[in-house]
């Protein structure tokens, strides 16, 4: 995991120069427009009850999250909130999640939220729109995973890089 993290930030470090990322056409930017497809983004934030992490959080606001995250891991694994990213910085915006559902269904989905219900949270809902192959998933990741995937007896794999 760690050796996953160094080369992200090595090739963040790369990428950093305008020159130094791959060359996009308006071609290529038209065709990919073509293939966007619409999500739902919904931001979290704190509530005046909510009560960061820490000695002083009491127990059932620590134990009403906990069912928060556990509920949003069954979303997860159902294919509705595809990607969910808890944000502890201090700042307010307590998370951020991306729907594969309309807006209207993730107001439904976020209403029965026990940390909304019990009033810790507020919540923002936007539609917006991607490219399908959008992904969290590292290029070592993928590149592993192809080569599982794709490794069968008597084959060989080329290696790109």
């Amino acid at each position: 995991m760690n050796d996953e993290v160094e080369a992200n930030k090595q090739r963040s470090r790369r990428l950093t120069s305008d020159a130094a990322l791959p060359v996009a056409t308006d071609e290529m930017l038209r065709d990919a427009l073509q293939r966007t497809r619409p999500y739902t983004v919904c931001i979290l934030k704190a509530t005046p009850a909510y009560q960061p992490p820490g000695p002083a959080r009491e127990g059932w606001v620590a134990d009403l999250i906990w069912e928060h995250g556990k509920r949003n891991y069954a979303l997860y694994l159902a294919g509705l909130m595809r990607i969910v990213c808890p944000i502890g910085d201090g700042s307010g915006t307590t998370g951020v999640s991306i729907f594969d559902a309309d807006p209207d269904e993730v107001g439904r989905i976020m209403r029965q939220d026990p940390g909304v219900k019990a009033g810790l949270f507020s919540y923002e809902i936007h539609a917006t729109q991607t490219f399908p192959e959008s992904t969290l998933a590292s290029a070592v990741a993928a590149t592993v995973s192809n080569e599982r995937s794709d490794a069968r007896p008597g084959r060989r794999r080329a290696r790109v890089g």
